[in-house]
């Protein structure tokens, strides 16, 4: 079973752990970041809809970016990114068993790097899948990178020995890979909060359960789609009712916490 996350917004660069490998579009992400890099302020606010702190931050970021960083400037992916998915996975407290099974078997989207091993080093950058950034692959980032992520995704699942994909990532993210490339089962879980009596997707919550099945499944070791309907972490209750096989949903009941 392979799990593929979102990347985040936030980034935590205090951990540097020894052990890192390259990605595999470290290419790209070059190609892209030169792209970026010629941006004017205004153009980086635009794109990502920025303050100007944040706009003149990731200039500088682009601007740093290189095809040979110091060992300061990069970080494993997976402790590297600090969002909401990330503090439900907890990648810090994995051991070195569970760790080296999410190296194989967990996948993170990024619109710099394409696709990511958890161990994959990056350097400091946010590029947002969703951005309009023209190259000559076309107007935005789902252009260029939509075939070569099916295409990665098959080969490695491949490489795995499976055939099931369990989406743990935004639509904004996953609808980056063309489906009719893709020769996986997809199996998107949802998370919702019950409110007064009806489930609604709450996206802070949402997020987090999403790093925190990602977690289940690396620790559970799971290549079974169907056992993750056990998943209860955080008080989340499947409901068949609302379910499909390859939508499962769960939702959290008021008094949950």
């Amino acid at each position: 079973m392979m799990v593929v996350v979102s990347p985040a917004k936030r980034l935590d660069w205090t951990e540097r752990p020894e052990q890192m490998t390259r990605p595999d579009f470290e290419e790209d992400a070059m190609r892209l970041a030169k792209t970026a890099r010629n941006l004017t302020l205004g153009d980086l606010k635009g794109l990502m809809d920025l303050s100007d702190d944040l706009a003149r931050l990731n200039r500088d970021r682009f601007r740093a970016f290189t095809a040979d960083p110091g060992s300061e400037d990069i970080r494993p992916a997976v402790f590297a990114f600090a969002g909401d998915t990330y503090q439900g996975l907890e990648a810090s407290s994995l051991d070195a068993e569970e760790l080296a099974w999410a190296q194989d078997h967990l996948r993170i989207l990024s619109g710099l790097y394409g696709v990511l091993r958890p161990l994959d080093a990056i350097q400091a950058y946010r590029l947002e899948m969703g951005s309009r950034l023209k190259t000559r692959r076309g107007k935005n980032l789902y252009e260029y990178w939509r075939e070569q992520l099916s295409k990665a995704l098959n080969a490695q699942a491949e490489a795995m020995g499976t055939d099931v994909l369990v989406n743990c990532a935004s639509q904004e993210y996953f609808g980056a890979v063309a489906p009719k490339a893709l020769k996986l089962r997809v199996v998107t879980p949802v998370f919702m909060e019950d409110k007064n009596g009806t489930p609604k997707i709450v996206s802070f919550f949402a997020k987090r359960a999403r790093g925190a099945m990602a977690r289940y499944i690396i620790q559970r070791r799971l290549t079974n789609a169907e056992a993750l309907c056990e998943f209860d972490t955080g008080g989340y209750v499947y409901q068949p009712d609302l379910s499909t096989p390859d939508k499962p949903v769960f939702v959290k009941p008021a008094d949950a916490g």
